[in-house]
């Protein structure tokens, strides 16, 4: 009987140990899922960043007194020019 009670025991033991370490709320599914998150972490920071330039962008396209930003922006991506202006497309150099 003592034999049997033994080897219940020692199966039931096995069985709690497997649920620990490979079960879905184990240890190896904790450290995988800590990783995972240590990730987004880091990605959440990064678009933070992203977020907080581009609202200092729009705040200075807001801004309704200096004008310069939106000059610059046209003449960088739109490639407009300014009256009594002169434009040199200098070949072989990259923006």
């Amino acid at each position: 009987m003592l034999r049997i009670m033994t080897i219940i025991s020692a199966l039931l033991l096995a069985s709690l140990q497997y649920r620990l370490w490979f079960g879905d709320a184990g240890y190896f599914a904790l450290r995988t899922l800590g990783a995972e998150v240590k990730i987004q972490s880091e990605q959440n920071a990064e678009l933070l960043e992203r977020n907080r330039l581009l609202a200092l962008e729009v705040h200075a396209y807001k801004d309704k007194t200096d004008f310069s930003i939106i000059e610059d922006r046209a003449r960088s991506e739109l490639g407009m020019i300014k009256e009594n202006e002169t434009f040199f497309l200098v070949p072989g150099q990259q923006d």
